[in-house]
């Protein structure tokens, strides 16, 4: 089926992150769109404003009349306005069909991995507004100075390509971009081979160009065996990061390979975005973008929401907000901060989801070792059951178990986390992390140093 001008498409879970970008790009695209959340947010204000006629709460009156109906993996199966659905018999479409549709009326260009893509698929569009052409795009947050997490444009579609619920099972992308693969979504895919697999399985349906950070062992064996593969690393690879320098300011680094060099110049800092870049700049050329187009992209990303982004100052100390939830991204973005020249860093973790915490909780042991000091809260659940009665204290125990690991404190609540705070020595950044409401505490340090 085909999305056209005038049809009544209904979203339930339209506040989330990843279905709130879908109503921006259908509504542009002339649907009439409704959709519907538990809780009212600021998300659910702006769609309204755009047009989007927006429920707060679940009802088997909403969106009666729609047509078409797509929900949010997050979305449970009984949930009142699918059940009615279900009964009117009127077409249903899940998130991971519904990209595959998205996909047939124009090309998909994607960025996929277990973290960084939301990063690197806002680098891409970029790298597409500097070579003067108008892509759709859909990713988990706002393209900072372009515009909201979905559009619908000429093409081709920019697409974060999620892998969370089996999301990326049904596309077959025009080109694409693997950043890492580590183990997540243990809860859908029980063990680190099955991502792998997905990915693998991804990267052999993908009909153009297949780019890979093969710095990254998970990337690099999701590719191996795929023929014309192009390879971007430290080493040597079809394109080669080289003379990379960070500070506080942001990053260089030159990237040679196929007979040209691209000098490149980041207004985000360390390591984990320059891989990200890379990849952008090689998926970018290999579809051919023009290399002054990819450079200017690239120096005008601003960085992304909640992607080491600084608030503010708490007393002494500058505060970053990070959405950072496993290991290696929390490791990445501490990494960051340290090569930005903070001599005392405090790192704040939020553990996110009972799943993920229950099978991740003893790797978090060595993610910390560029904090001076750790404060882990409570865990965020985000809507899972916890029969076992979880808590953070999983991890603050993982990190306090390891000798060569920074000090470690459990705070349970943010206020808690506050009093652990000003009880320390006096740090020069504090490093907000996690994926849940964290957020919010790292708003409240800010406000208070305002």
């Amino acid at each position: 089926m085909t999305f056209d001008e005038g049809q009544r498409v209904h979203i339930v879970g339209v506040g989330g992150t990843g279905m709130s970008g879908v109503a921006r790009l259908l509504h542009e695209r002339g649907c009439r769109v409704s959709g519907s959340d538990a809780a009212d947010s600021p998300t659910l204000d702006a769609l309204e404003r755009l047009g989007v006629a927006v429920s707060r709460g679940h009802a088997s009156a909403h969106g009666s009349d729609a047509e078409v109906v797509l929900w949010s993996p997050a979305v449970r199966e009984d949930n009142p306005e699918l059940t009615a659905a279900r009964v009117r018999g009127v077409t249903m479409i899940p998130r991971a069909r519904l990209l595959a549709l998205l996909g047939q009326d124009q090309p998909v260009v994607g960025i996929t991995g277990t973290h960084g893509k939301t990063t690197a698929t806002s680098m891409l569009v970029h790298v597409f507004h500097a070579a003067g052409r108008d892509p759709s795009w859909l990713l988990g947050a706002e393209v900072r100075g372009i515009g909201p997490n979905g559009h619908w444009g000429e093409g081709p579609l920019v697409l974060e390509i999620d892998e969370s619920y089996g999301t990326l099972g049904e596309l077959t992308p025009a080109a694409v971009g693997i950043l890492n693969v580590q183990a997540d979504h243990l809860d859908y895919y029980q063990t680190l081979a099955a991502i792998e697999d997905a990915f693998a399985r991804l990267m052999r349906r993908t009909r153009g160009p297949v780019v890979a950070w093969i710095d990254d062992p998970g990337a690099a064996r999701a590719v191996s065996g795929i023929a014309d593969v192009i390879s971007v690393g430290t080493d040597a690879s079809a394109w080669r990061v080289i003379d990379e320098r960070s500070d506080r300011a942001g990053a260089t680094f030159s990237l040679v390979g196929t007979g040209e060099r691209l000098d490149v110049t980041l207004r985000v800092t360390g390591h984990h975005n320059v891989a990200d870049a890379a990849v952008v700049a090689a998926v970018a050329r290999s579809i051919g973008i023009e290399p002054d187009a990819v450079a200017r992209g690239l120096a005008a990303f601003p960085g992304s929401p909640r992607r080491f982004e600084r608030r503010g100052r708490w007393r002494t100390s500058d505060v970053f907000d990070d959405y950072a939830h496993l290991p290696a991204e929390v490791e990445a973005t501490l990494a960051a901060a340290r090569d930005s020249g903070y001599r005392r860093i405090v790192a704040i973790f939020q553990p996110h989801r009972v799943s993920r915490t229950a099978a991740l909780a003893p790797t978090f042991a060595r993610a910390f070792d560029d904090a001076d000091e750790v404060i882990v809260t409570d865990l965020y659940s985000a809507g899972e059951d916890n029969p076992a009665g979880l808590t953070g204290e999983v991890v603050a125990r993982a990190v306090l178990a390891d000798p060569n690991s920074p000090p470690c404190h459990y705070a349970a609540t943010f206020t808690d986390v506050i009093g652990v705070l000003e009880r320390l020595a006096p740090p020069d950044a504090v490093v907000v992390l996690g994926a849940g409401d964290i957020t919010q505490l790292a708003g409240r340090l800010a406000e208070e140093g305002a």
